[in-house]
């Protein structure tokens, strides 16, 4: 009959193992230590968030930071080359358009323009010249080009696709500063926008309101020169003696002073229809809310670095713990230590050849 035989069980397989509760007896043998670490990181993560909030911000390593913001509703504008691009781009035939030998550029959005502004150098730049953040932050290496990246950090600028929306905010420990520096980056982009010619109604505004102001001087001009005319006239005690240079004049100024009339009249009367229309319609760049002076911190988050800290703390104590026990194994194992010392082990070798040989 054929025997089973029962394979042999490799001890060295079994001490290999190690099962969890090996690793819970380790866990227990130190636990004074992974509590003693974790109660002085503790400790230390409490005691250095309560300094950084009693010192004065410039002083603190860890101070408040407030973060204001401004939203704005920024109107894409709607031309009928954009809608033959975007229904181009959407069905995917813009590339066969272009092997066509036809132009199609997709519209910028005014959206993308606005963030484009907001980290252009342009804008930071500006920023950093009104409000000298080159001395206020201390900059001295690559002042420029520091100034610029640290303004990056702290300004920045997010938009809503579906809605439109558009958001500015600035990071800083003076909250009134940064309100100021929020305020200052909405004009800039309102200043911009109209300077790119974005908003016809409102550049269209402009230049009326200018043609009616400079008609309106013309007219008063005028008229001080029709009265004055008529005043030397009635100095006359004879009309026919009047030169004809005199008549002459006076009907131009006549002639002048009723086609000005006129002209005001009529741009005065497109001024109107053009602010009705600019009611019934949204301004490319409209501000919905200004910042405010913010009096809640955005940051830092004290109490969740304390609970990261000390988690830190006790999975580092966890490894120091396994790695203490591992280092005891390997002490208790004379095989083990001997192969982390391998000089020791052949001045023993040496010695005790030498004793075989001296006997």
């Amino acid at each position: 009959m054929n025997e089973t035989k029962n394979p042999a069980v490799n001890p060295a397989a079994e001490d290999d193992e190690i099962s969890l509760i090996d690793l819970l007896a380790v866990i227990l043998r130190y636990k004074w230590m992974i509590l003693g670490i974790c109660a002085e990181a503790a400790i230390a993560v409490l005691a250095f968030s309560v300094v950084s909030l009693l010192l004065p911000p410039e002083k603190s390593p860890l101070p408040n930071r407030y973060t204001p913001q401004a939203v704005m509703l920024i109107q894409e504008s709607q031309s009928g080359s954009g809608g033959l691009a975007s229904a181009l781009s959407s069905s995917g035939l813009s590339s066969l358009a272009g092997l066509a030998g036809v132009n199609v550029q997709l519209e910028t959005t005014n959206s993308a323009l606005a963030v484009y502004l907001l980290q252009s150098n342009l804008l930071l730049d500006a920023v950093t010249d009104e409000f000298g953040l080159i001395e206020r932050y201390g900059i001295e290496e690559s002042p420029r080009a520091s100034s610029r990246d640290l303004l990056k950090k702290k300004l920045t600028g997010m938009t809503d696709e579906n809605s439109g929306v558009f958001t500015v905010s600035f990071t800083d420990t003076d909250p009134e500063f940064a309100c100021r520096v929020v305020n200052y980056t909405v004009n800039w982009l309102e200043n911009k926008f109209t300077e790119l010619g974005i908003d016809k109604n409102k550049i269209q505004k402009e230049n009326l309101e200018r043609s009616i102001q400079s008609t309106y001087s013309e007219i008063l001009k005028l008229e001080q020169e029709s009265q004055k005319l008529g005043a030397s006239v009635n100095t006359v005690a004879v009309p026919s003696a009047l030169p004809s240079s005199v008549t002459v004049d006076a009907a131009k100024i006549q002639l002048e002073l009723a086609a000005q009339r006129q002209v005001y009249t009529q741009l005065k009367t497109q001024y109107e229809l053009l602010k009705i229309q600019m009611q019934s319609e949204s301004p490319v760049f409209r501000i919905i809310e200004r910042p405010e002076i913010p009096d809640r911190k955005s940051g830092p988050s004290r109490g969740m670095l304390c609970i990261i800290v000390t988690f830190a703390a006790f999975f580092l104590s966890v490894f120091l713990a396994f790695a203490l026990n591992a280092f005891q194994n390997i002490r208790s194992d004379p095989e083990a230590w001997a192969k982390l010392h391998p000089q020791k082990k052949n001045r023993k070798r040496k010695e005790a050849t030498e004793k075989e040989s001296g006997n």
